[in-house]
């Protein structure tokens, strides 16, 4: 399964990024790598994670890094 970014969550990630960044720009970047690491996991696992609870269908699934989600669907 490829994974492809929206534009809406490449702007999430540039604000976290600049949000954290203000005070501390390494864990920032360290953040966000991990943040987008993520998509290596729903690439090779793509239903290895939870639907998420707010809708009812199964196509549409998170993984949560820290205190983040990433929803997406397959």
């Amino acid at each position: 399964m490829k994974v492809f970014w929206t534009d809406t969550a490449v702007q999430h990630l540039s604000a976290i990024y600049t949000y954290i960044a203000q005070n501390s720009p390494g864990y920032a970047q360290r953040l966000i790598d991990r943040l987008t690491k993520r998509s290596e996991q729903i690439a090779k696992f793509p239903l290895s994670a939870r639907t998420v609870p707010e809708f009812e269908t199964k196509q549409i699934r998170e993984v949560i890094e820290g205190s983040y989600r990433i929803i997406y669907a397959h």
